[in-house]
């Protein structure tokens, strides 16, 4: 698990050393205290706040809430208010937030691959979506998982 000070995480997220104090006093940010007390921010942490903040409207793109496809502008002609989240966007509950690691595009389709937790995501989506989406190697993301069927397995013979 990476651990940020809090200068390089309150650079990564846009905000003031200080006003990551408050998000940590109020319980808005939870961090890793050191042996000598200080606060370490995990970078879960950091992506899952900048996946959730306010995103820079494009040059004439609307400022209201995101809506659907019924009615208004496309989704990426929208700002979310800061909090929202996805969950606000699409119905769709099976997130998993991650850093995109690897973006390789060949032809009309692009590979990305997302840490989540120490485990890689893959998805195959065309070369458009990645490009209209922004995607660049670094950035957090979320795969969403949509799927009829979940099944578990485990080894044989091993018990924890």
């Amino acid at each position: 698990m990476e651990l940020l000070r809090l200068p390089e995480a309150a650079r990564a997220l846009g905000v003031s050393p200080p006003t990551l104090k408050q998000w940590i006093y109020r319980g808005k940010l939870r961090t890793v205290t050191t042996a000598g007390g200080h606060h370490r921010v995990p970078r879960t942490e950091i992506d899952r706040l900048l996946f959730r903040k306010t995103g820079r409207p494009r040059k004439g793109a609307s400022h209201g809430k995101a809506r659907g496809a019924t009615g208004g502008l496309p989704l990426r002609q929208t700002t979310v208010e800061a909090g929202a989240g996805l969950g606000h966007i699409i119905s769709g509950r099976n997130q998993l937030l991650g850093r995109i690691v690897e973006l390789r595009t060949v032809g009309l389709l692009a590979k990305v691959s997302l840490d989540v937790g120490g485990q890689r995501v893959t998805a195959i989506i065309t070369r458009d979506a990645c490009r209209d989406l922004g995607l660049k190697k670094g950035q957090t993301a979320a795969a969403l998982i949509k799927a009829t069927e979940v099944m578990i397995i485990r080894p044989v013979g091993r018990e924890l």
